[in-house]
């Protein structure tokens, strides 16, 4: 074989081998990561509790039937201003008035009973009582004189003794008579006492029933006992209630209470006083400011959740928040000012540690870079931001999650940071 045609053989397989062993080399290499990361900033981190809730009146006035009856009338409206005294609700009382109308007569006749009573009886029945007791003692009287008469005129012989044996016989007849009439007085007298605690008795019964039904016959008529919302109408007319039914509610929403249903692991942050957020469905655009009142002291069930019931007093001076509505509560439970933080999707957990993975760069600023788990010390967090207490310095950059699973030493390539990431909780409340 030709000598230089050996040559180029050579040459041809030398730069193959290369040519193979760099391509084994780049096939048997792993892809660098491309990730994005930040720099921890400096911001003020406030830690708040968010829950749901239901808003109360504070003073509600509630009105129930106090009949069975009709609803006659209907004067207000749901959801009206009304004014102390302002006539809301006529219910049907026209039975109850036809039995006012009876009882009063009754009271009527009980205290005519009991005047007659005290006064000894009535007059008719006490004048011929004593009439008639008067008269057969003047009777006596008069046989008993005659009967001294008759006797002095036999001592004198003037008169005969048949003459006075007739005039003992009438004296002993009005004697009887005035015996009898006046044990018959006696018992008068008795049963006279008796009516007087009878008509006392019936004049107190008289004056209850016709209180209770005065009272009925007033309940009939359901005004406004003070200046407030007439926020719950649940009847109309011609509806018939029974005792104890709902009619109305109503009260001064100026000021409301929000009923927050705080999960257990949470009620350890709450304090009274703290700053508190509502928001409605129903106005997604305005925000009530309140405060915490009364601190739960006990978990209940609600549902699958174990909650306190957290009371909120919330100003509402347009009246826009209406009891029974479901809202979003937040609560303000802590603030720090100026502590380092980094994003809440940058730690991870593992047994009870949180951790970031630091991006630390080649020495020479370029080319890849690598990753080092880190375990850092967290304060209080907001919707967006862990509060960095240690293990991490503000020059340092965090990794932010992706697609890829980090670990310990993963060589990485930055392509996007962020120094100032935003916080979407700052424009919330």
């Amino acid at each position: 074989m030709d000598r230089r045609l050996r040559n180029r053989i050579l040459i041809f397989l030398m730069v193959a081998g290369m040519v193979a062993f760099v391509l084994v080399r780049l096939t048997g290499r792993q892809p660098v990561a491309k990730i994005s990361a930040v720099t921890p900033i400096r911001e003020n981190v406030v830690s708040s509790i968010n829950s749901n809730g239901k808003v109360e009146p504070i003073s509600p006035y509630v009105m129930r039937a106090q009949l069975d009856t009709f609803v006659e009338k209907i004067h207000g409206l749901e959801g009206q201003p009304v004014k102390k005294g302002q006539l809301l609700l006529e219910l049907n009382v026209k039975d109850v008035a036809a039995q006012l109308a009876d009882a009063r007569a009754k009271l009527l006749r009980a205290q005519d009973d009991l005047r007659s009573a005290k006064a000894g009886g009535k007059a008719d029945e006490v004048a011929r009582v004593v009439g008639d007791l008067a008269k057969v003692q003047a009777e006596r009287d008069r046989s008993q004189e005659n009967h001294d008469a008759l006797a002095r005129l036999i001592a004198k012989q003037a008169a005969t003794q048949d003459e006075l044996a007739t005039n003992d016989l009438a004296l002993a007849k009005a004697q009887a008579e005035l015996t009898r009439l006046t044990a018959t007085k006696e018992e008068f007298d008795r049963g006279v006492r008796l009516d007087a605690g009878r008509a006392v008795l019936q004049v107190q019964q008289a004056e209850s029933q016709v209180a209770a039904l005065s009272e009925k016959v007033q309940n009939g008529r359901i005004a406004a006992p003070a200046d407030g919302t007439l926020y719950s109408l649940p009847v109309k007319i011609g509806d018939y209630v029974k005792v104890g039914d709902l009619l109305l509610e109503m009260a001064d929403l100026h000021e409301v209470r929000v009923r927050a249903f705080i999960d257990e692991p949470e009620l350890g942050n709450l304090e009274s006083g703290q700053a508190v957020s509502i928001i409605w469905d129903g106005l997604p655009n305005r925000i009530w400011m309140g405060k915490t009142d009364i601190i739960p002291k006990q978990v209940v069930a609600r549902g699958t959740r174990s909650v306190g019931e957290l009371l909120c007093s919330v100003s509402n001076e347009k009246l826009e928040l209406l009891p029974n509505t479901n809202v979003s509560v937040r609560i303000k439970s802590r603030e720090r000012i100026n502590v380092l933080t980094v994003p809440r999707g940058a730690v991870e957990t593992d047994a009870g540690h949180r951790f970031v993975f630091v991006v630390k760069k080649n020495q020479l600023g370029i080319g890849k870079s690598t990753l080092e788990k880190r375990e850092i010390q967290v304060g209080i967090a907001d919707a967006t931001s862990y509060e960095v207490v240690s293990g991490l310095q503000d020059t340092e950059m965090v990794a932010l999650p992706g697609d890829v699973d980090f670990r310990d030493g993963m060589a990485v390539k930055i392509v996007n940071t962020d120094a100032a990431y935003v916080r979407g909780h700052k424009n919330e409340p």
